[in-house]
């Protein structure tokens, strides 16, 4: 098992890894805030588009979420993108496989971040 230990030079590398610890850290902060004020403040049964709705009629939920969107999309695929440096050694197949998964990151990106930027009630 390699350990991931901080890049010894400089460059891309050290600023992925030191974004890995410190977006690790607040997703945990995040994530867990979320948990506890949607389940157990509220209850999973109370939680419904009118919740939402709801919610979303402050601005600080809807930067919450997507603050927590972007974290959590763009850890993971920068966690994707080292095993795919680290298991995938053909060129080719290196650079479709990373063009893959930047597409498919992205195109999540833009559609969570669209729907919570533009999330209208219905009914107004």
């Amino acid at each position: 098992m390699r350990l991931h230990l901080r890049p010894a030079s400089g460059g891309f590398e050290l600023y992925s890894w030191f974004f890995m610890r410190v977006s690790g850290v607040l997703l945990i902060l995040l994530v867990l805030g979320h948990f506890g004020y949607m389940h157990l403040r509220h209850g999973v049964e109370n939680i419904d588009y009118r919740f939402v709705a709801a919610q979303y009629a402050t601005p600080f939920w809807r930067a919450y979420d997507l603050l927590l969107l972007t974290l959590a999309l763009v850890h993971g695929a920068n966690g994707g993108r080292t095993l795919i440096d680290d298991y995938i050694h053909g060129r080719g197949w290196r650079a479709l496989f990373l063009a893959g998964l930047y597409t498919t990151s992205f195109l999540f990106l833009v559609v969570g971040g669209l729907i919570i930027v533009t999330f209208q009630p219905m009914g107004r």
